[in-house]
């Protein structure tokens, strides 16, 4: 067929190496092609990357599909109607930054830089554009943001047994005999995890175990999958513990020689016999069994454990007994064995210029989570201050993706709060906004990255023009730390130069040589990266006696909570959905098509996606006189959701999953799942517990 005038080619006639920049460990290397126009017209992963390996999400390998998106904001926008009903009208960028610095400089002036906060997250994972606004705050003396919406739970746990988030190459995983892919579900959130598990399989014959709490597409791969009820990891990596010391496969050759206090652990987990894990897990006694004796008969055990842990409320006991596994089998001494969760500690980036350390921290630190309850004036949420006033976010979309869905609204749409936004697309975050700024993409600015998956710092470089008058992050944050009289050094320097000085304060290849060669491997040798030198304490033991209290930052979980902490490993009942008078407990998993609120905007993923549902096993469905496909009710004392049933087999009974994030507007009653998840914070330093959702569901009568 004739190719019509004008139209443009698909044909590549130049590729660019760069870095996915979503919220995602994998940290992609990617190939981008252009065609003769400079247009993106294919984006692959990157082969020369040791990790990436070539293979890449498919929603990014779409990313023409996002970049080129005709709803893309280009212009900053002003609001002209009520908040929330996406009435703005186009305005100039002086027009825009005078009027915040302006409306900041009120809020400041009458009730103090601490009402303004700047509040964002990992929209993008550019150490620059994602973290520059710290040094805003800082220089202003506006109240601080302290993350708490993602990690905290895993990353304690893990470092409460190594002493540091640092593991074994992820790499490794194509050289074990087997693979434990523990609370993470790759195949919709991390491919290249599964592909170097399976590389183990197709070259070792590995064995690749699963567990998670329902039966989803990494469970089809695996050899074993087990589905766990949710929040009780440690009661069967407890069980497990057990029976290696009884059937003589702990390592205590390696437990006395690397472990705090081997014999403590031995005599507490007599009684976590495989029948008491059994009761609180909804494991057979055969599965729990039948996995212990597969990683005893195998030593060179890789244990991947996954962010799932982070989303519940014992997540850190529960990260932190899955880890003790790999230590009591003595998996650390192999090529292919021990564990890895993220491996954030080994970069040791001098970030000063970026964040404006050398500037105070602010005096107020706000949890991130608990935006809802700030918003709305909780006295506790705020710390003792006065109520925030005036807000800047970057990165996130929290109408959607925070928990408290509509307490978060509810503050979002204060009259007296003083709302910019700069986005890429009119999220419901932004609609709610009184400016809008319009945001650049990865491929049109400058930025480092880190793989938090794996092991490389990474350029990603500006390959193409972003369209109308879109600001990148730290243009923004650079132009109203000069309007509003900030004073600092990074405020004055372009994106290249603040990335050229940390790369050089940090010890890093210079920016010309990423320039060169975009993906720097620091993997740490094999001795350190295994512990065989030691764990990092001062003693060199790992511990599984952990003082929870100890762990910093303190002051956002109360000492009632913290005291409840078991010392050893244990399964530690905090469970929302144990502990509440409902019947169900509503987990809230990533889909395959989107990442977080990312993508919710692209055509094929909305279609690949569908629409939202709720899966629920058929006999509780049954029970409740839901049929399949019709629409339900679920809901607690933070709200309610209309949303279809599809049943699934796949769920142990009282469990409920929705895999998201679709936006508010999505769902049939106008509001989200997040709606019904609480934002309490998670012990010992805060967290969110997406997992643990205690809830009623019922057919809907309407």
């Amino acid at each position: 067929m004739r190719q019509p005038i004008n139209a443009e080619s698909n044909t590549p006639t130049r590729t660019a190496k760069t870095v996915c920049p979503h919220d995602c460990p994998s940290a992609c290397g990617l190939e981008v092609q252009l065609n003769a126009n400079g247009k993106i017209v294919k984006v692959h992963g990157g082969r020369q990357h040791s990790y990436t390996d070539g293979v890449i999400c498919a929603k990014v390998s779409r990313y023409s599909e996002r970049i080129y998106h005709p709803d893309r904001i280009t212009l900053p926008l002003r609001r002209v109607g009520k908040k929330g009903a996406y009435k703005f009208a186009e305005i100039s960028w002086d027009e825009a930054l005078d009027e915040i610095v302006q409306r900041f400089g009120d809020v400041a002036e009458q009730y103090g830089s601490e009402a303004i906060w700047l509040y964002y997250f990992a929209g993008t994972m550019g150490l620059l554009m994602r973290d520059g606004i710290n040094r805003l705050a800082r220089a202003m003396g506006y109240s601080g943001m302290y993350g708490t919406i993602c990690v905290n739970p895993a990353w304690t746990g893990f470092m409460a047994g190594t002493g540091l988030i640092a593991g074994v190459d992820p790499r490794e995983m194509a050289v074990s005999d087997c693979v434990v892919l523990w609370g993470t579900n790759p195949v919709n959130t991390q491919v290249n995890v599964m592909r170097h598990a399976l590389k183990a399989r197709k070259t070792r014959n590995a064995k690749i175990v699963h567990i998670d709490v329902y039966h989803n597409g990494t469970s089809k791969q695996a050899d074993m999958a087990l589905i766990i009820k949710p929040g009780t990891d440690a009661a069967l990596a407890c069980a497990v513990m057990h029976i290696l010391f009884r059937d003589g496969y702990a390592d205590l050759d390696y437990l006395y020689s690397y472990t705090d206090c081997p014999d403590a652990l031995r005599h507490h987990l007599t009684t976590k016999t495989p029948a008491w894990a059994s009761e609180i897990t909804g494991l057979s006694i055969d599965e729990i069994e039948a996995f212990a004796h597969l990683i005893g008969v195998t030593p060179r055990s890789y244990f991947r454990l996954g962010y799932g842990f982070t989303r519940q409320r014992n997540g850190t006991v529960n990260m932190h007994a899955a880890l003790s596994i790999a230590t009591v089998l003595g998996a650390w001494k192999y090529e292919g064995g021990g564990a890895f969760h993220n491996n954030t500690n080994i970069y040791r980036w001098n970030k000063t210029l970026i964040e404006g350390l050398d500037i105070d921290a602010p005096a107020r630190m706000l949890d991130q989570s608990r935006i809802g309850e700030i918003l709305c004036g909780d006295t506790a949420a705020l710390r003792g201050g006065g109520p925030v006033r005036a807000m800047l976010i970057q990165n996130t979309n929290p109408a959607v993706v925070a928990p408290d869905t509509n307490k978060v609204l509810e503050g979002l749409r204060r009259d007296d709060l003083f709302l910019v936004v700069h986005e890429q697309f009119m999220t419901e975050t932004a609609a709610l906004a009184d400016i809008v700024l319009p945001a650049t993409m990865f491929l049109e600015h400058d930025d480092i990255y880190q793989g938090g998956g794996h092991q490389h710092i990474m350029l990603g470089q500006k390959i193409v023009d972003a369209p109308g008058a879109c600001l990148s992050n730290h243009e923004v944050i650079s132009e109203l730390g000069k309007r509003l009289g900030g004073l600092h050094p990074g405020f004055e320097m372009t994106e290249n130069e603040i990335l050229r000085q940390t790369l050089k304060e940090s010890k890093r290849p210079t920016l010309d040589k990423f320039a060169e060669d975009p993906w720097f491997d620091c993997q740490p040798d094999f001795d350190k990266s295994h512990y065989l030198n030691g764990f990092s304490f001062e003693d060199g033991k790992f511990r599984f006696s952990v003082d929870w209290k100890s762990l910093l930052p303190s002051g956002y979980v109360s000492d009632d909570v913290l005291n409840t902490m078991p010392g050893l490993p244990d399964h530690w009942d905090v469970l929302e959905s144990t502990r509440e008078k409902t019947q169900f407990c509503l987990v809230t998993a990533p889909a395959r098509h989107f990442l977080n609120s990312s993508f919710t905007e692209t055509k094929t993923s909305r279609r690949l996606e569908g629409y939202p549902c709720v899966m629920i096993h058929p006999l509780d469905a049954g029970e409740c006189n839901i049929a399949d496909g019709s629409v339900c009710q679920i809901g607690n004392d933070r709200g309610q959701i209309l949303i279809h049933a599809k049943y699934f087999e796949g769920v142990k009974r009282g469990v409920l999953v929705v895999e998201s994030l679709w936006p508010n507007k999505s769902y049939i009653g106008g509001i989200g799942v997040n709606s019904l998840t609480g934002a309490d914070p998670v012990a010992p330093v805060g967290g969110v517990a997406f997992h643990d959702n205690a809830v009623w569901i019922k057919a809907h009568d309407g």
